[in-house]
């Protein structure tokens, strides 16, 4: 009997001509944890791919338990034994749990187009209770947060009794507490014997949970090794071809007095509560709070996507009344949102039309508003070497075609182009490798030395201790605290977090 449960020999896959993977070689161990780490566009996901029937390889040799495995659908991987779990969750969020487990295969009497229910409702409740999800079989997904979801995409993979599970980017839109949990429930099937491939960005992750650790960088395999073997420095030398001495730019921007944002007490019932904050010329303001805690909510009420029911909006002074995202983007306002799937990109609309979305009225001033195409390709072509992404020729490509963290880039890339004067980024680096992180800061550092306002909304505390002036801690809908960069502790920013009668928000 083979060693590995799977092996890939000399996988090799291009793309319009350019290679995405080049003689990849690799094998999994039963009850192994092996991370695959790589900036994105590296690979990974179409190694991932290939080995789940998405994509087939342009050559090399895929086995399983020793016998050749050439899958040509995702079913093939499924019947085979492999569940791929994928970065964006594909649930239906409009049908119940039951319905999205078995989308795809509802049981059957015999003979009969009769649903065996009983049978079904069963079976999932075997495996809610696998991932410990208290929540009824018909639970309509769109009740579930975030975390919850993840746990439904890990019950529908197990459902069909996999003996390898692929983990793509899996604690994304996780609190720490549910991202524990999930580890937990890692930990609890490599115990039963399952094997798992786990890719992601957070490499003290990939140290803490890892038996084996390969990185990919342009198509290839440069480092593989047991995890003891591994540093998180050994991780980003192997993954970007050289050391990254400092995590954050140095700061270039000095904070003036004059404000491009105010905030006076923005209400909401429900949502926030008498808000007041501001975001000066030259500023990068960072706001911090659990998940519930009415952070992003705010940037939605601030650009017109969600209402308010009090309280005035300022720019430059100004009021802006019946805010709108029209009004905000006359106003020189610019909004990346958390979600980039559903509200960043139009996912098969090409990369240059998503990157020229929001400022082509800039490219057609005639009379006759004629677009400038010439100037809108050079002004696209141009972000793209700026953000460094790495993606097919972006006129004839459509935005689904490139990694997570590329897709990212282009919805900053997108607001960028049209020079804003207040910059609001939620969750700015979600999904991205530790190299684009230091230029996604060193971008909003240049952007605020420009005179430009920004406000970064972010779960990761040390990201906006690395990047921001000033940082404001919500919770339950108020401002509970708010830090200057001398005064930034860890600790106290935390307990201004968790400052809600003693009970955490979830």
């Amino acid at each position: 009997m083979s060693e590995y449960v799977l092996r890939l020999e000399h996988i090799a896959k291009s793309f319009f001509g350019i290679a995405a993977l080049k003689d990849v070689n690799f094998g999994l161990k039963q009850g192994e944890l092996l991370s695959l780490i790589g900036e994105n566009g590296a690979g990974k996901s179409t190694l991932m791919n290939i080995v789940s029937g998405v994509l087939k390889q342009d050559s090399g040799s895929l086995y399983l338990n020793g016998e050749p495995y050439q899958p040509m659908k995702p079913s093939d991987a499924t019947d085979a034994g492999i569940a791929f779990i994928h970065q964006e969750l594909n649930l239906f969020t409009n049908l119940s749990i039951l319905d999205n487990v078995y989308i795809n295969s509802f049981r059957k009497f015999p003979g009969t187009p009769i649903i065996k229910k009983s049978a079904m409702v069963s079976r999932v409740k075997e495996v809610l209770e696998a991932v410990d999800l208290k929540v009824s079989p018909e639970t309509i997904v769109e009740k579930l947060s975030p975390g919850e979801r993840q746990l439904v995409e890990i019950a529908k993979a197990l459902s069909s009794d996999p003996k390898i599970l692929i983990f793509d980017e899996p604690t994304t839109s996780l609190t720490t507490r549910e991202t524990e949990k999930l580890f937990a429930i890692i930990e609890r099937l490599k115990e039963e014997g399952k094997s798992i491939i786990y890719i992601s960005h957070i490499l003290a992750d990939v140290q803490k949970l890892s038996d084996q650790i390969i990185v990919l960088r342009d198509g290839q395999i440069t480092d593989n090794d047991k995890k003891e073997n591994f540093t998180i420095q050994r991780m980003i030398s192997s993954m970007i071809g050289r050391e990254i001495n400092q995590l954050y730019p140095n700061k270039t921007n000095h904070p003036s007095k004059e404000k491009v944002l105010e905030l006076k007490d923005i209400s909401q019932s429900g949502i926030v509560h008498k808000i007041n904050m501001d975001v000066c010329k030259g500023e990068v303001v960072g706001m911090f709070g659990l998940m519930g805690s009415g952070r992003s909510e705010l940037a939605r009420i601030v650009y017109g996507l969600d209402p308010h029911e009090s309280g005035e909006i300022r720019v430059h002074g100004k009021e802006i009344k019946g805010i709108s995202p029209q009004k905000a983007i006359r106003n020189k306002m610019a909004f990346v949102t958390e979600n980039r799937r559903e509200e960043g990109l139009f996912m098969e609309f090409t990369i240059m039309d998503n990157l020229s979305l929001v400022s082509v009225p800039e490219k057609a001033k005639t009379k006759l508003k004629i677009v400038n195409n010439d100037s809108v390709k050079e002004s696209t072509q141009g972000m793209v070497g700026t953000l460094k992404i790495k993606c097919p020729p972006i006129e004839k490509n459509p935005a689904k075609s490139m990694s997570g963290g590329n897709q990212q880039k282009v919805v900053i890339g997108k607001w960028l182009l049209t020079e804003p004067e207040l910059l609001i980024v939620d969750e700015p680096t979600r999904g991205i490798d530790v190299g684009a992180k230091y230029e996604v800061y060193s971008i909003i550092n240049q952007l605020a030395a420009e005179g430009k306002g920004i406000w970064v909304i972010s779960s990761e505390l040390e990201e906006l201790m690395g990047i921001c002036d000033r940082i404001i801690v919500m919770g339950n809908g108020e401002i509970r605290g708010e830090l200057s960069r001398e005064e930034f502790d860890k600790e106290s920013i935390m307990k201004a977090a968790f400052n809600q009668g003693g009970k955490e928000e979830e």
